[in-house]
């Protein structure tokens, strides 16, 4: 709806919307339908650091691929156009919108996606299989995004790093169901993407 059918103050206020609902739809799951309490842990010594580790190996190869690959295909007054048509974003919103993305929307993800979606598809299939689901549809937002804004080529190789990454983090949730580490790496991995965007749109 933002970013292609309604771009203006309609879609924004479904985004908006369909955020909150993220935040609510797994705590209402939570307490009313498998009438459990919530629990939060606290990230523990090994989340930091297998969680650092494992998001500057993300950042170093996608700053690598970009540098290497992508920079060349990016038609930079297209993908600028249609920043234009969906938003107003100078250097000051798009650092806030940088803050947000990073150190809340990537929380705000991990939440929904690996704790909530994984361990739902983990009732209904084997655990591996659930790994491979929750990347997959972890992947097809980020794909719609990545289809407005690029050719095939970069939407093709993005979403296939995303997915690389969506098994990543599912399969670290799986082994030690903690969000925590997955957090960390996927605030490092979005400070690389946005340092990336930073440069198409500003550079």
């Amino acid at each position: 709806m933002s970013l292609l059918i309604a771009p203006g103050i309609i879609g924004q206020t479904v985004l908006v919307i369909c955020q909150i609902w993220l935040l609510l739809l797994p705590i209402i799951w939570q307490l009313k339908i498998e009438d459990k309490p919530l629990q939060i842990s606290k990230p523990k010594q090994f989340d930091w650091i297998t969680g650092v580790i494992i998001g500057l190996l993300m950042f170093i190869i996608i700053l690598a691929i970009y540098w290497l690959l992508l920079r060349h295909w990016i038609d930079v007054s297209l993908v600028r156009d249609r920043l234009e048509k969906i938003a107003n974003v100078d250097r000051q919103t798009f650092k806030l919108g940088a803050a947000y993305f990073i150190l809340i929307n990537a929380l705000i993800e991990e939440y929904f996606w690996r704790w909530f979606i994984y361990s739902r598809y983990e009732k209904l299939v084997s655990s591996q299989l659930a790994v491979f689901l929750t990347a997959f549809c972890f992947t097809l937002h980020h794909t719609i995004a990545l289809a407005i804004f690029t050719d095939w080529r970069i939407a093709l190789i993005s979403s296939l790093a995303v997915f690389i990454a969506g098994i990543v983090w599912s399969e670290y949730y799986r082994r030690y169901r903690s969000i925590w580490s997955n957090y960390f790496s996927h605030a490092i991995a979005d400070l690389a993407l946005h340092m990336v965007a930073w440069q198409v749109f500003f550079g």
